[in-house]
């Protein structure tokens, strides 16, 4: 079978989810047998550092609680102590740990916390000496508090500790069983994922020894796995590659779980792997039912919270009994709530992949605990929460369906609860181990935290005594099912009349691709007539003729046609994606991406046309009126680069044409056919012909003619600075008005990381920045400048990341790299580095010497020094220098160098240290800046974009002042007694 699409209505889910449950549950009852549970556990509260105490302390909504959060996230890996010391001065700085009660800070390290504000240095200025040598005291004992959290959460640091703690916890409980997680990042490089196949050996080699293999899994411990970890490429689009390379690694470690007779599970992960999880997953069953049909061990982790879940369920009932296997399935609440709502929304698509109310999900689980319970010759049911209303109705449901099952709950959480539920005995318990470095449990922890810090969450209500117990264990199923409690995606900018947000591809999704995949055979690139230069005063005076009664439109008309055409594009994005992939050599992710940002530039301006081109009345003295208006200029010669073919031509037609004024559209000499599709599209929606021109041709020759065309009223430009140079000149050099010039170019884009900054955050943020369109980006990253502490190993795992990446032809889906735009674009490539070559350190392998095609693969060198970097290489080309000493000690000297490159366009700041980020951004002249992210991808009317210095002239497209450039400005002021007197000024006094 197959799983439905993940975007559907909640409402008609949570409708069927509760349909399900009719007659299998009575929630009086389970309510009663929860209750002592809860009033036994508020009696006797658990230990402070047990999660529910610690969130009851500091609560994540405030500064105490964030700053905890964050130093635990990040403080371990910290290597040089100058970061660490900002970056606790910067946590403790914002919170106040003075009124903790019952002396629990005391517990966190010998010198208190809220102590070490006090030793500090203010900001992030370098300390006196004194100051410095207190600093490093206090960020010792902050150092060995956050260890000491991060014991709480982590049962053991290697898997030989972790099973000694798992010895004393079966000598108080010989029934309490284990599954142990080796911690850790998803992979970004093979030998990320090697080191990982190699723990998990390891572990399952230490469990195996102390199992007793003549027991079934259910009784024995077991493991834990995460496929992420297990490979580089784990996404949809590399399934032949993962089904090729990840099985057989898998497959070694289901072998030696079966062997021993342990459970071993496969976790969940994001929504959009879901479908590749279970090609793995069901290509693993087929093998264990043909090679150890025997051993009941294998499993697969559950999220409840997905809309799918019942159906998954369902799918995985079938497999098993498919293969006559028994498999084991943990379900739980899941744990990436927030990243799956923020993908959905980025992404425009149609409904969320989870719910999000948390009733929503507790009804899920609920109907998904019926529904596992349900086969028990196919499934044993694991589950996992800390709801205490949530354990008591599965073991009504148990009961009634007298099927084996067992609890599990997190290490270090919930302990209260099944103190209370294990006196009865009535389930067996499994207990979800973390196993690592204590520097390796931030994305662990910050996740649980998250998870189970909301106001809403059970284990938050537990110890908050305001909340009632009958409140605290209210049944889900008397909820009527809701409307989402966010906007959906489309209406992410507001109701009605506020625009609409472009509708988004979920690639990930087979039936939502396939429209695109179809297409492409069909569509066919049209030849686009060249302009012959010399008519270029002819058009210019079509232009100003339609200009005419094009201005006289009302605003609301001319914004109705841009919506109108928006809406067109919307409809037509298949069709568009294809002839960007084929004229343009885009990749399927930014093929859609470009689509989007065309529809959002025509919403966009239309709503800001309307909103600005507005009189506005003015103040003055009594017996006149003032009125500011803008008004339209006259013809805009638009020049559009090759590398946005569709999105910013669009961009740039559309804020000409909602303004009033007519256009002269040249677009780039290699990429004209979208260019003429697009504009089909305007005149389709009622924009006259002569309003929007297409003027093919080279720019040498075409484009110089408009710009110097007399009756020309403004340029707008995007491209190269020399170009831009050039238009300006031409511009200054004509007779008659000065003419407005919008240009915005390139830039060497940098990014700095500091040491606190999580590295495999930062890959994937470099990755993308550099490497994603082949680098042909005006905002993609050209320079990264990294903390020589951490210098080395993020350079390796850069390494490694970059040449996962499948450089190729860009109609497939698994093509992360196509080629450059075209020969002279990849010769000048090739010649920037051949210089590269004998003045820096290569850090990838060469690009192909060969002169056919244009596909050059991502490159990377590492230079002695930023001063080195002197010109944009438009193309997958990283260039990668220190700081942290020398010269460059502080941050701030680093942003100074940047500066003084004169670019100005994006910026990359990768810290935890959040005063850090800000002083940096301050100091920056830098359009467009972006902190622990990528710098690529500005959404109109999100991030306007555009930069200063060498990297253009402003306003920024895609922003509320955009507009204003493309406008003249006029007061009409209005003498009102000049026919007999002041009357409104006499009544006033009457």
């Amino acid at each position: 079978m197959h799983l439905p699409i993940p975007y559907r209505p909640e409402a008609d889910v949570v409708s069927h989810r509760l349909a399900s449950l009719a007659g299998a549950l009575e929630w009086s009852a389970a309510a009663a047998a929860a209750r002592p549970w809860v009033e036994a556990v508020r009696r006797h509260p658990p230990p402070f550092w047990a999660m529910e105490s610690l969130l009851r302390e500091y609560p994540i909504s405030s500064a105490e609680g964030l700053a905890l959060m964050r130093l635990a996230e990040a403080l371990l890996r910290v290597p040089d102590a100058a970061t660490a010391i900002a970056l606790t001065a910067d946590q403790l700085g914002r919170a106040d740990f003075d009124g903790a009660a019952d002396s629990t800070l005391s517990r966190l390290s010998s010198a208190a916390i809220a102590m070490s504000k006090k030793f500090l240095p203010e900001g992030d200025h370098p300390p006196g000496l004194m100051a410095k040598l207190g600093a490093r005291t206090v960020v010792a004992a902050t150092l060995r508090a956050v260890q000491l959290l991060g014991r709480q959460f982590v049962l053991g640091q290697t898997i030989a500790e972790a099973m000694d703690e798992a010895r004393s916890a079966h000598r108080k409980h010989d029934a309490l069983r284990f599954s142990y997680d080796m911690l850790g990042e998803g992979a970004r490089t093979d030998a990320d994922a090697l080191r990982y196949l190699e723990s998990y050996t390891h572990a399952i080699r230490a469990i195996a020894s102390g199992a007793d293999a003549a027991r079934t899994p259910e009784h024995n411990d077991g493991i834990s796995i995460k496929l992420s970890a297990l490979h580089p490429r784990y996404e949809d689009a590399q399934r032949e590659r993962v089904m090729r390379e990840l099985v057989p690694r898998v497959w070694q470690l289901c072998e030696l779980a079966a062997a021993a007779n342990l459970n071993l599970t496969i976790d969940a992960e994001e929504v959009d792997r879901l479908e590749l999880s279970l090609d793995v997953f069901e290509a693993l069953a087929a093998r264990v039912a043909a090679e150890r049909p025997q051993w009941c061990g294998f499993g697969l982790a559950l999220q409840a919270y997905q809309t799918r879940a019942l159906e998954l369920i369902e799918h995985v009932t079938a497999v098993a009994r498919k293969h006559r296997l028994r498999l084991m399935c943990r379900l739980v609440k899941g744990a990436y709530w927030d990243a799956e709502i923020k993908r959905a929304q980025e992404l425009g698509l149609p409904h969320y992949p989870v719910f999000t109310h948390k009733h929503h999900s507790d009804v899920s689980y609920l109907a998904c605990a019926r529904a596992l319970l349900s086969a028990p010759d196919a499934i044993y049911p694991q589950f996992a929460t800390h709801n205490a209303g949530t354990i008591a109705a599965i073991l009504q449901m148990a009961e009634t369906a007298r099927a084996p099952f067992e609890l599990q709950r997190l290490h270090g959480m919930g302990e209260g609860i099944y103190r209370e539920v294990m006196k009865s005995k009535a389930a067996p318990v499994r207990v979800y181990a973390p196993v690592g470095q204590h520097k390796d449990l931030l994305a662990y922890l910050v996740r649980r935290l998250l998870e189970n810090g909301a106001n809403s969450s059970f284990v938050n209500q537990l110890g908050d005594e305001t909340v009632d117990v009958d409140e605290l264990l209210m049944s889900p199923l008397w909820l009527e099912p809701t409307n989402p409690a966010l906007p959906l995606p489309p209406a992410l900018y507001g109701p009605p009349p506020a625009r609409r947000n472009s509708e988004g591809v979920d690639l990930a999704v087979e039936s939502m691709r396939a429209p695109l995949l179809a297409v492409l055979a069909t569509t066919a690139v049209p030849r686009v007539e060249a302009f012959d230069a010399s008519n270029a005063q002819r058009a210019v005076a079509a232009s100003a003729a339609s200009f005419r009664s094009w201005r006289k439109t009302p605003v609301e008309k001319r914004a109705a046609m841009l919506r109108q055409a928006s809406d067109a594009l919307q409809r037509e994005l298949p069709r568009f994606c294809a002839l960007l992939v084929k004229e343009a050599f885009k990749t399927w992710g930014d093929a859609v991406a470009e689509v989007r940002e065309a529809v959002d530039f025509l919403r966009y301006y239309a709503d800001e046309a309307e909103r600005i081109m507005q009189p506005v009345a003015l103040p003055g003295p009594t017996g006149e009126s003032n009125e500011l208006r803008l008004t339209a200029r006259g013809p805009w010669v638009c020049i559009s680069p090759w590398n946005f073919p569709l999105a910013i031509f669009m961009g740039q037609v559309a804020a000409a044409l909602a303004t009033g004024n007519t256009v002269l559209a040249k677009p780039a000499e290699q990429t004209p056919a979208v260019a003429l599709e697009a504009v089909k599209l305007l005149h389709a929606a009622g924009v006259p012909a002569d309003a929007v021109q297409l003027l093919h041709g080279p720019g040498e020759t075409v484009g110089a003619a408009l710009v110097s065309a007399p009756g020309v009223a403004g340029v707008v430009f995007t491209g190269s600075t020399q170009v831009a140079r050039i238009i300006h000149r031409a511009l200054a050099a004509k007779d008659g008005p000065i003419v407005p010039l919008i240009a915005e170019t390139g830039g060497i884009n940098a990014m700095l990381v500091d040491s606190s900054a999580l590295p495999e955050q930062v890959v994937d943020a470099v990755v993308q920045s550099a490497f994603r369109s082949a680098g042909q980006r005006c905002s993609a990253l050209r320079l990264l400048v990294l903390h020589d502490s951490i210098a080395d190993a993020v350079i390796e795992m850069i390494r490694g990341a970059a040449g996962e990446l499948a450089a190729g032809d860009p109609a497939l889906l698994a093509t992360d790299v196509g080629p450059v735009i075209d020969r002279e674009a990849a010769d000048n490539i090739r010649r920037d580095l051949k210089r590269l070559d004998s003045e820096a350190k290569r850090l990838l392998a060469p690009a192909s010497s060969s002169t056919e095609g244009n596909l050059i693969p991502p490159q990377a060198y590492e230079v002695s020094s930023i001063d080195r970097v002197t010109s944009e290489i438009f193309g997958p080309v990283l260039q990668i220098a220190r700081w942290g000493r020398g010269e460059l000690s502080e941050p701030a000297d680093v942003i100074d160098r940047i500066n003084a490159l004169g670019y100005g366009l994006t910026l990359g700041i990768q810290t935890r240290i959040d005063s850090r980020a800000q002083a940096l951004a301050t100091r920056a002249h830098v359009g467009n800046i972006y902190v622990n992210r990528n710098i690529i991808g500005a959404v109109v009317g999100v991030q306007p974009f555009g930069g200063e210095g060498l990297s253009g002239t402003g306003p920024k497209a895609g922003g509320p002042h955009y507009l204003y450039r493309f406008c003249a400005e006029q007061t009409v002021t209005v003498n009102t007694t000049a026919a007999g007197g002041n009357a409104a000024l006499l009544s006033a006094v009457a």
